[in-house]
């Protein structure tokens, strides 16, 4: 297809959401369709935003279809549902777009793709929307109180409820609901479903806070501090491409958010010391413990070549050798393979981390797609993988050595299930908490591991906790 025919933004969102809906991760597919079109800046952050929110979405926007259509969503031609995603996505939750040109637009596209016989049903569809979406002074009705009334379901169970106001299956919500209760998981769904942030982690050994604060304050880019973490700065406006920032070449800061910087605090690193990285790709949090370690002593990034799991791909190990290049570390060597077969590693480590494969629940509102790719099964499936590299993983730690286990899902059976089964079967190590003194230490819980709730600190969701091998 010549995608430079399309210029469109809304055009080229449908061509990425129909690539979604037939399986494509969807950063690939925006990728795909953003590389191969010339946009201006803005209409590249449209075709962004339509299609993370639509594809968000979903289920809430299939809900107004079935209450709005004659035929329900999953018997609407395949198309044509993506095209009234659209519409209704911005309607529903773009105030900036106007209405008529929700409306207009999404007529066109109907137009522009098969389904001409069907604009006025299209118009018809998303006026009636409006139509009940205002009210009787013209103003619009507040979003989920007005989507509770409309799509007039009885949600006489409150976890389907949630599900369809919030767009998640309802089997993430019951696990949230069971941990943190309904209140909690209301406020929870919401901020899953915000546009995530930028924060970056400031190199210490080529810079510091102060002097990025500077060079982005003269760059006329706005950001904040984010509290117990002394390397992290939260951007808060649209910045741009991110290599275009000051300071990106100079390897003065890397990409990462504030939660995954506390794993490498809780690691506690120290110069002139072996440490091994786990499951290191793409290398955020390797490259941290190298600044930790001032670059003193030997850092082992181990990881997987390729595999069936998301993302364990050469790319990422790749990233990981261009982000330590970028910021100047020469303490880190790469070693390809699965670390459950890594025997020359034994008993060689003073500190292990296994930032662990996982389901992400944690992370919900960076990858729109991984609540619908993630199943009860999978979940079951990457808790075994888990135990497995916990338990080989353990044996990479010398006598009186640290292991850190983390993820950045919020699923107690790839959490506090996996460290419990651990600790049960290997009665030489013990949880021992974070100090008063730690950025981690703001986090723990009495049981002494670490979680990190997005709802509250605002910041990705994350467990992490730390082992101590008290014997051989």
């Amino acid at each position: 297809m010549n995608f430079e025919l399309f210029t469109s933004p809304r055009q080229l969102a449908f061509i990425a959401l129909r690539d979604v809906h037939k399986g494509a991760y969807a950063d690939i597919a925006l990728d795909r369709v953003l590389q191969k079109a010339n946009l201006a800046d803005s209409d590249r952050r449209l075709v962004t935003e339509l299609v993370y929110g639509c594809t968000r979405r979903q289920r809430t926007l299939d809900a107004l279809i079935d209450q709005l259509g004659k035929k329900k969503s999953h018997q609407q031609p395949k198309d044509l549902r993506t095209i009234l995603h659209l519409g209704l996505y911005q309607l529903q939750y773009q105030e900036r777009i106007p209405e008529s040109a929700a409306v207009n637009t999404t007529v066109q596209l109907a137009r522009e793709n098969g389904f001409s016989g069907l604009t006025g049903f299209v118009n018809g569809l998303l006026r009636q929307y409006v139509r009940l979406e205002k009210k009787e002074d013209g103003t619009i009705k507040n979003e989920e109180s007005f989507l509770s009334s409309f799509l007039s379901v009885e949600f006489s169970d409150p976890i389907e409820r949630l599900g369809i106001l919030y767009s998640f299956p309802d089997w993430i919500i019951q696990v949230w609901v069971e941990q943190f209760g309904l209140a909690q998981t209301e406020q929870l769904c919401l901020w899953m479903n915000k546009t995530p942030t930028i924060d970056l982690r400031v190199n210490p050994l080529r810079t510091s806070l102060e002097e990025v604060e500077a060079a982005l304050t003269s760059a006329g880019v706005s950001f904040q501090r984010v509290p117990h973490l002394p390397q992290a700065l939260r951007l808060m406006s649209n910045a741009g491409p991110i290599q275009n920032l000051p300071g990106y070449n100079e390897g003065w800061w890397t990409v990462q958010d504030s939660s995954a910087q506390l794993v490498s605090h809780l690691l506690d690193p120290q110069p002139g010391e072996v440490v091994i990285d786990a499951c290191a790709a793409p290398g955020g949090k390797t490259t941290h413990i190298a600044e930790l370690m001032r670059d003193e002593g030997k850092i082992f990034a181990c990881d997987r070549e390729a595999g069936a799991l998301r993302h364990r791909t050469p790319s990422r190990l790749v990233k990981l050798q261009k982000n330590a290049q970028r910021l100047k570390l020469q303490s880190i060597e790469i070693s390809t393979g699965d670390s459950r077969n890594m025997p020359q590693f034994e008993n060689t480590a003073h500190r292990v981390l296994l930032d662990a494969p996982c389901s992400g629940l944690g992370t919900l509102h960076r990858h729109a797609d991984a609540r619908w790719r993630q199943t009860p099964e999978t979940v079951e499936e990457l808790a075994l993988l888990q135990k497995q590299l916990i338990t080989h993983s353990s044996t990479f730690v010398k006598q009186n050595g640290v292991l850190v286990y983390s993820t950045c899902t919020l699923h107690p059976k790839e959490n506090e299930d996996v460290v419990s089964s651990f600790l049960a079967e290997h009665p030489n190590w013990e949880i021992e908490p974070p100090s008063v003194d730690s950025p981690a230490g703001a986090y723990s819980t009495p049981q002494g591991w670490m979680k990190v709730l997005p709802h509250r600190q605002d910041m990705d969701g994350f467990f992490l906790v730390r082992l101590r091998k008290t014997k051989n």
